[in-house]
């Protein structure tokens, strides 16, 4: 019988319209497990409009029939026909991806400090909704328009304003798409949490939160709770010392950062119970930290570390390190970035690299000063701080005291590390002598190994486990590992295991990809438990950098770029910010050995700038997973590779 032919024509390429990009893979643009996050877009906007100071209450209201209501106190979303589109700009505000008016983060602007990015946020809610309304009260008129999944169903209606509305305002009613979500329900206690935390970053702000289910009514206003909510959360338990609070914003005229720019922050350090730690940017949430909370780390390690040497503190043959610091430590900061980069539309972690200096140069002096005034206090924190960095110590020696009989040989090319503390400890397998060379030189010899590869790594999908320490790179990143080939079944001892990271860091080219997935293969078919344990990483080197010379009282500059998208964003930022097409140089790395040691730790090796992506099992069973392995990656497989390509590679996303 004939195969199956498959047709690829002009007519495969498909052009998604309007919010069919959204539909059609929703968990590029929110998170699935519920609908709160698609609520939250529209939270924040309401919560943008009060941080401009517009508005002092919002209401968010779970109605009996499954609808969520927000409502503000704001200036309304503009109504008028857009100069360009000639369509309401309301309209547009909840129907077009990339449109909003949070892209223009210039002082001057409708909306300086915002946590809005890609214009994307309720034009995905709109999607993502089986029915919503909006209403707007702006400029003595009533606005009213409706959409259905995603299209607009009540055009926008408009009536005088009465004498019981209010004068100005948006209120938007959401009823989400159930087949978009695992769950249907928002999650009570995360969306009263959520508005808990905006209340106390938008001080004399009153949230309220309606159930009309049970009539329950809940309100929240604060006038100065940074303090009191971190100590509230920690449910009793006593500080070591007092709370550190304090904050620190850019004056105009600043040399590096814009005006307002900077952050609010308390810190409690503890003994004993759990650690409430929690991160804003521009009052967005970020669950998964960033360069803010890096910065805070680097400012609170800074200052401590003076004052435990300022006042002869430090014990001889004890080395602090950050985490010595940071170990105990509960925050609040509240971040303040004028054109903040987030790591996906969820923005669940800041990548503004100079997030990092912001914060740090503001914690780390007004920690300073304020040990050096209580200096009784600064005493029992070096005491909490030096009995962290001796149990670190004490526990490293034990580690090592185990590993200290029938070590294997270790590979002539590794440079290792001086650390014995696997948690902390990484390895980078590096892509070729040059580059080996440069991050050898720029790495921190601490607590980063770097092993050179020479060439491409075996396709070891095929390959026997008795035949794989043929291969001499294979074997050496197995012993340098410290762990054996085995499968998921078997049982391993990682009481030999070397690192808590191993880090692929190959070119941002085509090679550079085959490298990575070679060694993913490895590690996924020969150290299955490497993956599982969440030990394999993907290390993520720019590929551009745009030298910009100094220009009135703004420094020179050399800006990193990940892709040609990071690239354009960044273009788009110095040119509003006045510079000419004509003053910038673009340098486009043709690979890891251009780069030389400094730029190496800037971009990819500091753990405070890196980028960094952690390897998991997805949603696929092992059975599928293993199945499109073979697919991929098997030698007689060459036929079903080519009829995969043909039927998805249009799904592919090209940046051009």
């Amino acid at each position: 019988m004939a195969s199956k032919v498959n047709s690829y024509s002009e007519s495969s390429i498909k052009v998604l319209k309007g919010l069919e990009p959204v539909k059609q893979r929703p968990g590029m643009y929110t998170r699935t497990e519920n609908p709160l996050h698609i609520v939250q877009e529209v939270i924040d906007n309401a919560c943008d409009e009060a941080l401009a100071g517009y508005g002092k209450h919002i209401t968010v209201t779970l109605r009996i029939d499954g609808g969520i209501e927000v409502e503000d106190e704001g200036r309304g979303i503009p109504c008028g026909l857009h100069p360009e589109e000639k369509i309401p700009v309301v309209e547009i505000v909840f129907t077009k991806l990339h449109a909003g008016g949070k892209f223009d983060k210039q002082q001057e602007g409708a909306y300086a400090f915002s946590g809005g990015l890609h214009g994307v946020g309720v034009s995905v809610t709109n999607a993502l909704s089986k029915r919503l309304a909006v209403t707007v009260w702006r400029e003595n008129r009533v606005h009213t328009l409706a959409f259905e999944h995603g299209e607009l169903k009540d055009k926008l209606h408009i009536t005088p304003i009465g004498k019981s509305d209010k004068k100005n305002g948006t209120r938007v009613l959401v009823y989400p798409a159930a087949e978009y979500f695992d769950s249907p329900l928002i999650p009570y206690p995360e969306l009263a949490r959520s508005l808990r935390s905006k209340a106390v970053l938008l001080s004399g702000v009153r949230f309220t939160l309606k159930i009309e289910k049970t009539n329950e009514i809940q309100s929240w206003i604060y006038a100065d709770g940074l303090k009191a909510y971190l100590l509230s959360e920690l449910q009793g338990i006593d500080p070591i010392i007092s709370p550190f609070e304090g904050q620190q914003f850019t004056c105009a005229g600043h040399d590096t950062f814009a005006e307002g720019e900077g952050g609010q922050w308390v810190v409690v350090w503890t003994e004993e119970g759990n650690l409430i730690r929690e991160s804003f940017v521009n009052l967005i949430h970020t669950p998964a930290g960033g360069t803010h909370e890096s910065g805070l780390r680097e400012g609170l390690f800074a200052a401590v570390k003076s004052f435990i040497e300022l006042h002869n503190l430090q014990p001889k043959g004890v080395r602090l390190l950050p985490e010595d610091v940071f170990n105990r430590a509960s925050f609040i900061l509240s971040t303040k970035v004028l054109d903040p980069q987030f790591q996906g539309q969820i923005k669940e972690r800041l990548n503004s690299r100079d997030a990092v200096r912001l914060i740090s140069s503001y914690v780390k002096p007004t920690l300073e000063l304020w040990l050096n005034e209580h200096v009784e206090l600064g005493k029992k924190l070096a005491e909490l701080v030096i009995k962290q960095a001796q149990s670190r110590l004490r526990s490293a020696q034990k580690v090592e005291k185990r590993k200290s009989s029938g070590v294997a040989i270790l590979p002539g090319k590794l440079t290792d590390c001086e650390s014995t503390d696997i948690s902390r400890n990484e390895i980078y397998l590096v892509e070729g002598d040059s580059a080996g060379g440069s991050a050898k030189m720029g790495r921190d010899k601490e607590f980063q190994a770097i092993l050179p590869l020479r060439g491409k790594v075996l396709n070891t999908w095929e390959v026997d486990r008795d035949r794989l320490f043929a291969n001499n790179e294979v074997h050496d990143i197995a012993v340098a590992i410290g762990i054996d080939p085995h499968t998921n079944e078997s049982s391993i001892d990682f009481s030999s295991l070397r690192y808590g990271r191993v880090c692929i860091l190959s070119d941002a080219d085509v090679d550079g990809s085959h490298i990575q997935v070679l060694l993913l293969t490895l590690f996924y078919k020969h150290f299955p438990q490497l993956i599982a344990r969440g030990h394999v990483y993907i290390s993520q080197p720019p590929l551009y950098r745009v030298d910009v010379p100094s220009q009135g009282k703004k420094p020179a500059q050399k800006i990193y770029c990940l892709d040609n998208g990071e690239l354009t964003h960044a273009l788009e930022k110095l040119r509003k910010e006045g510079f000419s097409d004509k003053v910038w140089t673009i340098s486009r790395f043709k690979g890891l050995g251009e780069m030389n040691p400094t730029q190496l730790w800037e971009t990819t090796l500091n753990p405070d700038t890196r980028r960094l992506v952690k390897v998991t099992l997805g949603q696929l069973s092992t059975a599928d997973t293993s199945s499109m392995f073979h697919m991929l990656m098997g030698k007689t497989e060459a036929s079903q590779r080519k009829s995969w390509l043909e039927e998805h590679g249009n799904e592919a996303a090209v940046d051009i």
